[in-house]
């Protein structure tokens, strides 16, 4: 039985995840369903774009990755069920399924909306039914009609300026109050935020408690942190926050 994994903004305190398990589990009494978070913040559908990007090929081919994170919930926006890389994903059409939809392999089809669900929980009347069929063996194509054109968001590119350093910006900030980057950095050289400049070393643990530092996180970009702290909290700094990247001199 393929796992079902679950990423919302619901929280936990109202009974929202439990009302799309227990439709899952009325449909698929079998089901495996694996909860990544549910914690993201509200409305935010970059931070869990980013999020998926981390998880969703790390799990088994044919897993289920269902997505809610939906402040369009009841308008026009299309409902979607994606299979890539041998995966599965459902969701909203507002990007959040980027990372799945960006690869060449991708097929997309739009769910209907069934005229009993309600305007405001699309997670439970229209994504775990889909998310059910799919794990009980429904073919993708099954679900609804192919779908061409989904919204598609793309991290923002970092750049390199005329004197080598690199422009980027802190796309997110973690729960530990990290700054994530869109900067890929090689050893050494350092980073520098508004008039600070940090050294780049190799552990959130380096220096002393209360040092600001920069590592290569375990995504592959650039991180600021504090030693101890929280470096959005101690920098005032959150997503898009300009950044720049001093890379070490030759020989250095």
């Amino acid at each position: 039985m393929p796992l079902i994994t679950l990423l919302t903004d619901f929280g936990t305190a109202d009974g929202y995840v439990g009302e799309m398990k227990g439709v899952i589990y009325a449909m698929l009494p079998q089901a495996q369903i694996v909860d990544i978070a549910h914690d993201v913040a509200p409305r935010d559908v970059d931070g869990a774009r980013l999020a998926i990007a981390r998880y969703w090929r790390r799990f088994p081919l044919g897993t289920i990755h269902l997505v809610v994170v939906d402040p369009g919930v009841g308008t026009s926006r299309a409902a979607l069920a994606v299979k890539s890389d041998g995966r599965f994903l459902v969701g909203p059409d507002n990007g959040v399924l980027s990372p799945a939809l960006l690869r060449s392999d991708v097929r997309v089809v739009e769910l209907p909306t069934p005229p009993q669900a309600s305007a405001t929980f699309h997670g439970r009347d229209v994504f775990a039914p889909a998310a059910a069929r799919l794990a009980g063996g429904s073919p993708l194509e099954a679900l609804g009609r192919t779908y061409d054109a989904p919204v598609l968001r793309r991290t923002p590119e970092a750049k390199r300026l005329a004197d080598g350093t690199v422009s980027g910006e802190v796309i997110t900030v973690d729960r530990f109050g990290n700054l994530i980057t869109n900067l890929v950095a090689p050893r050494g050289g350092s980073v520098v935020l508004g008039e600070r400049v940090v050294p780049i070393v190799r552990s959130y643990g380096d220096g002393t408690s209360g040092d600001v530092v920069a590592v290569i996180g375990s995504s592959g970009l650039l991180e600021i942190a504090v030693r101890d702290g929280s470096a959005g909290g101690t920098l005032g700094a959150a997503r898009g926050t300009p950044v720049l990247l001093r890379p070490a001199p030759p020989n250095a």
